[in-house]
């Protein structure tokens, strides 16, 4: 009987019905097979070449089962059918894995706390590998830039299907674009990343696996967008197309006869007005029509996908035509079904995480929770890693105030130096994150870039309390009534209201700066809600400060300018300047006009995305942003510093990841459909 050896164990090869007569190879034993074009996988004729084999494909045992709960899915056939021609082969880190189990997941509400859960089973055209540096296939084949970077083509797989069994093709790529993205009833204004310097791209779809991106100037880091974005670059035509008028000139009636309102209002209660691919199902926004609708959630391309929707927590089983296998022929992912839980309260999500009720958590999971977890990670048989954060707390004084007195304020930089200088971010780091972080300023970049003058994350970041305190003599704000605590320059009595989600950020940490402004004359009250409270807040201008983690890499810069165009980030992370926002929004017919330096740092980064990146140029661009963002103190920052990443131990082919982190979407590089409970 053939050998082949895995994790330095010589194993004798299982039969047929549990492992094809390919090799069970491993990252960690590959067994002497050579490997492939790219890190820990390959397409299916790369790696039966490299391994001299045949594959032959199994199933999931209950994926019939599985199949029957997903609500418009018909009966399935055989799994060499269900897969792509070149079904995507992925390499286990330690073995090749079982089936069975339900994952248990644990987020804070619908939509908020949800990122890592949303990453386990995510997928786009490519995805950035586990060095966090390689881009790889994943959804796409292949992909192809012009000498210039103005034109992007992939490939995708012949074959592939939606998890409803329609086939996959170049038409859903042409229908997100098209359809969605640049669609004004969906979207007033395009998304930055779905343009170049603001200008649309269009596509070209000559046969139903091509893909060509032709881009109005440079943008080599489009790449990168699609590798490390929760936006998935496809939607199902098939389905949503039904409900588009530019597609089914019956789309409103069909809508109608199913219970929205028209077409628009049935897309956007299954994938939302938004690119967010966490948009609660009908199951949830409309229950009251789920018995009557042919599909109870629109159909993805994603391991895993829902069958309840609830305020409780979802429920999903595996998709029965997943792309991917192991290196035996399985069809991945291993586990057939995952659990997540609803759960707003920290106190009680770090409790659930002690008694080992939940199998992987890393988003809202602040240093402050470490030294419990460590403690009882062996008795709750579960690894805490401590890994480094892209990103870190930051505070942005709300420029667009709608009270002019506090606008008048927010908006003089020197308030906000002062307000900077205020914070010992050494007592900080020490008190708040147990001596295990850096002080820092915000520089806009993450970690800082080689074109950037180093002495940009000191600036204005030395604890100087009589610094703050002179100026904030300059500006006028004196204590008049004599209660210890500055008023406003015209005698308006000030009190920020520093409202914080534990998700962004950690409560001590805002508790901390508050007595440091306190000390410096600046009274302020402290208050947790919640995302959505927090969100909702933001979005209507209603903050005196916004305060959430904050910083991208260069490489996800290059494809999308959020960070660096008013209101300097989305919907989930931390904005400031609204009415600037809305001025740029509206073409300067509504809101704000912003500073000259805001305009420039628009100019700047349209320019940086499609500069040469060997040349002057772009370094010089790249330090003027950094120098304009850091100086203007748009956002003050704190402490960078690392954060916990839990997993329970009987989570296998789960690895250390490089960082805790959203900026690469959170567990995507690490090729989660290869997990398998071992219980």
């Amino acid at each position: 009987m053939k050998k082949y050896l895995l994790s330095g164990v010589a194993l004798l090869a299982l039969p047929a019905a549990a492992y094809a007569n390919c090799p069970a190879i491993s990252v960690a034993d590959m067994g002497g097979v050579a490997g492939g074009a790219y890190p820990q996988q390959y397409d299916l004729g790369e790696f039966q070449e490299a391994a001299d084999c045949t594959m032959e494909f199994s199933e999931h045992p209950e994926i019939a089962k599985l199949n029957g709960m997903i609500v418009g899915n018909g009966d399935l056939g055989g799994v060499a059918d269900r897969l792509p021609s070149e079904p995507l082969v992925v390499v286990p880190y330690e073995s090749a894995g079982k089936y069975g189990g339900t994952l248990d997941v644990l987020s804070n509400a619908t939509e908020a706390g949800t990122s890592d859960f949303l990453s386990v089973r995510h997928v786009n055209l490519v995805r950035y590998s586990d060095d966090l540096q390689t881009i790889v296939p994943n959804v796409a084949k292949s992909w192809e830039w012009n000498d210039d970077f103005t034109q992007l083509t992939f490939t995708l797989r012949a074959g592939h299907k939606w998890s409803d069994g329609a086939p996959f093709t170049s038409a859903d790529v042409a229908f997100w674009y098209n359809n969605l993205m640049m669609d004004t009833n969906i979207f007033e204004k395009p998304k930055d990343y779905a343009t170049v310097a603001g200008q649309p791209m269009t596509l070209e779809t000559p046969d139903d696996v091509t893909v060509i991106f032709n881009l109005p100037a440079p943008k080599p880091g489009l790449l990168a967008h699609f590798a490390t974005h929760f936006a998935q670059g496809f939607q199902p035509k098939h389905f949503l197309g039904q409900f588009h008028p530019e597609v089914n000139a019956d789309a409103d009636a069909y809508a109608q006869s199913l219970g929205f309102e028209n077409g628009y209002d049935a897309i956007k209660a299954y994938w939302g007005n938004s690119d967010w691919t966490d948009t609660p199902s009908p199951m949830l926004s409309k229950p009251d029509l789920v018995g009557g609708l042919p599909k109870a959630t629109h159909p993805t391309l994603e391991s895993h996908i829902y069958v309840t929707d609830t305020t409780e927590g979802r429920h999903l089983v595996a998709n029965p035509y997943f792309h991917q296998v192991d290196t035996t022929g399985q069809q991945l992912p291993y586990i057939g079904e995952q659990d997540e839980v609803y759960i707003n309260d920290n106190e009680v999500r770090i409790l659930k995480l002690v008694n080992s009720e939940v199998d992987y958590k890393s988003q809202s999971l602040q240093l402050a929770s470490a030294p419990l977890l460590l403690e009882n990670q062996e008795k709750g048989n579960y690894t805490v890693d401590l890994k480094p954060e892209i990103t870190m707390g930051v505070f942005g004084f709300n420029v667009t105030h709608e009270d002019e007195a506090k606008r008048a304020v927010f908006g003089d930089v020197t308030f906000r130096e002062a307000m900077s200088l205020a914070i010992n971010r050494a007592e900080l780091n020490e008190v708040g994150f147990f001596g295990q972080g850096v002080g820092k300023q915000y520089v806009g970049f993450s970690p800082l870039p080689e074109f950037a003058d180093p002495a940009m994350e000191s600036y204005m970041a030395e604890f100087d309390k009589a610094g703050a305190m002179a100026r904030l003599d300059e500006l006028g704000m004196a204590d008049t009534d004599g209660d210890g605590m500055r008023e406003l320059p015209n005698g308006d009595k000030l009190v920020l209201n520093l409202n914080y989600s534990t998700q962004g950020i950690a409560g001590q940490t805002v508790e901390l700066v508050s007595q440091y402004w306190a000390d410096v004359g600046i009274q302020s009250t402290v208050k947790e809600v919640t995302p959505d409270e927090y969100r909702s807040a933001q979005s209507s201008n209603k903050l005196d400060v916004a305060m959430w983690r904050k910083g991208q890499p260069v490489a996800i810069v290059l494809g999308n300018n959020e960070l660096w165009v008013p209101p300097f980030e989305n919907y989930f992370g931390n904005r400031n300047g609204m009415l600037w926002a809305e001025w740029v929004d509206s073409d300067g017919a509504a809101g704000v006009e912003p500073p000259e330096d805001v305009k420039q740092l628009i100019a700047d980064i349209n320019a940086f995305q499609s500069a040469d990146q060997s040349g002057a140029e772009y370094a010089e661009l790249g330090a003027r942003m950094v120098d304009t963002m850091t100086k203007n103190l748009f956002f003050i920052g704190t402490v960078n510093a690392p954060a916990p990443i839990y997993h329970n131990n009987n989570l296998k082919n789960f690895t250390e990841f490089k960082t805790q982190s959203y900026e690469y979407y959170r567990t995507y590089p690490y090729r989660a459909s290869q997990w398998y409970l071992d219980e």
